[in-house]
């Protein structure tokens, strides 16, 4: 009887921890809605694009003639017409944000890095706080060539959030 009970015990304690022990290994597959340009959903769950920070989606930048335009909404709508190109979209987890989101690594059908591409073209900055600089040269190739934010002047997103506007 004791080593029955016993038993029971390690079968709850191994389930209780096979969520995060797997969590790691998690993949959402599907057709992917833009939130912004940073966020997209897939079946339900919100997906946080990991390492990477888009305006908000009423943040403004300046062109290079001066002129303010909304870069949040030319982000997420850039996003959008990324995401089209090639479907479905897989997302691999990589943690869990202090909002309770899944962050991930998400590519196209094709292979196409989500995040490498936002940062390439000028919709999204590397956020080495996050990223270790994993897009530092896809963020020198945008910045080299004045691609998206990077034609004008902006203020980076996650100062924007801060009050910097």
């Amino acid at each position: 009887m004791q080593t029955r009970n016993c038993m029971g015990l390690i079968l709850i304690c191994l389930a209780s921890a096979l969520p995060t022990a797997f969590a790691h290994a998690q993949t959402v597959t599907g057709r992917a809605s833009v939130v912004d340009g940073d966020t997209i959903e897939i079946a339900g769950e919100r997906i946080r694009l990991h390492g990477i920070d888009a305006p908000e989606s009423g943040q403004r930048c300046q062109d290079k003639a001066g002129r303010a335009y909304r870069c949040g909404q030319v982000a997420a709508n850039a996003l959008d017409a990324f995401l089209a190109q090639s479907r479905p979209i897989s997302c691999r987890f990589v943690e869990r944000d202090r909002y309770r989101r899944f962050v991930g690594d998400c590519y196209r059908a094709d292979g196409a890095s989500v995040a490498a591409w936002m940062v390439r073209n000028g919709h999204a900055l590397d956020w080495p706080r996050y990223s270790r600089g994993a897009y530092a040269a896809d963020q020198a190739e945008a910045r080299r060539v004045g691609a998206g934010m990077w034609q004008g002047r902006y203020v980076e997103p996650w100062e924007w959030r801060r009050g910097a506007r």
